[in-house]
């Protein structure tokens, strides 16, 4: 049986330590070892990753993909690379984008450099339904022109061009997956609804933006790392691939289904000024990844929605501590900022 070295930057990250977790769990490929490559930054969690450590086939490097030495190092002792490293917050790239352009562009250049520079087999970049744009009707195709308004959402659409430019110049095996709205477990409490969750089980109120009508398409977790799983697996080089949820909410839907969760009441609901350059709706067309690799999202919204506000109450101590690490500003730490 091949043995397959998979180094998965981020991996200490919300949705890299699931990937992690489900690939070397029980239900998981038994011919893979793991290496995570994470910076440790405020959103990291090491504890996110304690389910695995006792396992022989992973490893821990903490390290900036931004330093070529220490990143070329580590890509050339594995086969395959799952890129998920990333700033990720829009509110922060709103007030201070220099960070999000040095570990999402440079960062990715660093990494997929270095895949080209040792041959890696596959490199797998994971992205976000951000690069699109917003859009008033229909769903994006992998074909539709990226139009992003945020720093956050333009740094993320020059790291997948810059990590395609490898595909096509070098002959590289880049694959992209761009995702909606990521929700579930041990999610960092500054996104939509741990944010929410966590306030309502303080007792406080849950700030939403503007009007409450941004519409989002939720993606539960587990049915985003079986997608990247997927394209790893199964994708072709060169291509880009949407993972979609299907189930679109307006911010202020999603409110009332929280509050309803948490057994809160709609007074709790504090409208504040809606964020700059806040994009009205997202929207992927995933039909490519069900006709190539028959990915369809399992995770039903209501259920999904219920086990995530369950596991928030019940691992007060997990997010806690998270939450002090985010330290946003007041004005900045609303309900309504994409949870890719």
């Amino acid at each position: 049986m091949t043995h397959t070295r998979i180094l998965v930057t981020g991996g200490a990250g919300f949705i890299g330590s699931h990937y992690v977790r489900t690939l070397l769990g029980p239900s998981g490929p038994p011919d893979v070892s793991v290496t995570v490559l994470d910076k440790m930054t405020y959103a990291a969690s090491s504890s996110s990753l304690d389910p695995v450590r006792g396992s022989d086939r992973f490893a821990l490097a903490i390290a900036d993909i931004c330093d070529p030495v220490e990143t070329g190092r580590l890509v050339a002792e594995h086969d395959q690379v799952v890129h998920f490293a990333a700033e990720s917050h829009v509110d922060r790239s709103i007030s201070d984008s220099a960070e999000f352009v040095r570990t999402n562009v440079l960062g990715t250049h660093v990494l997929v450099d270095a895949a080209h520079r040792h041959g890696i087999e596959t490199f797998v970049h994971v992205s976000t339904d951000e690069v699109y744009g917003s859009i008033s009707t229909g769903s994006t195709a992998e074909t539709t022109p990226l139009s992003p308004n945020s720093p956050y959402a333009a740094s993320k659409a020059a790291s997948d061009l810059i990590a395609l430019s490898y595909h096509r110049t070098h002959g590289t095996d880049v694959r992209v997956t761009r995702c909606s709205n990521n929700y579930g477990h041990h999610q960092f409490p500054e996104k939509l609804i741990p944010l929410f969750v966590t306030n309502l089980l303080d007792g406080k109120n849950v700030p939403l933006y503007g009007d409450g009508l941004n519409i989002r398409d939720w993606l539960h977790i587990d049915d985003h790392v079986r997608g990247i799983e997927l394209v790893r697996t199964g994708g072709r080089p060169g291509e880009v691939y949407n993972i979609g949820g299907g189930t679109e909410l307006t911010n202020r839907e999603l409110t009332h289904l929280l509050l309803e969760a948490c057994g809160a009441s709609h007074d709790r609901i504090e409208y504040v000024t809606d964020r700059k350059g806040h994009d009205l709706r997202y929207s992927v067309d995933w039909s490519k990844s069900h006709a190539e690799l028959g990915y369809t999202p399992r995770k039903n919204f209501v259920e999904g929605l219920a086990e995530t506000v369950a596991w928030y109450r019940d691992n007060r101590d997990w997010w806690e501590s998270l939450r002090e690490r985010a330290a946003l500003p007041a004005e900045e730490n609303v309900v309504g900022a994409p949870a890719c």
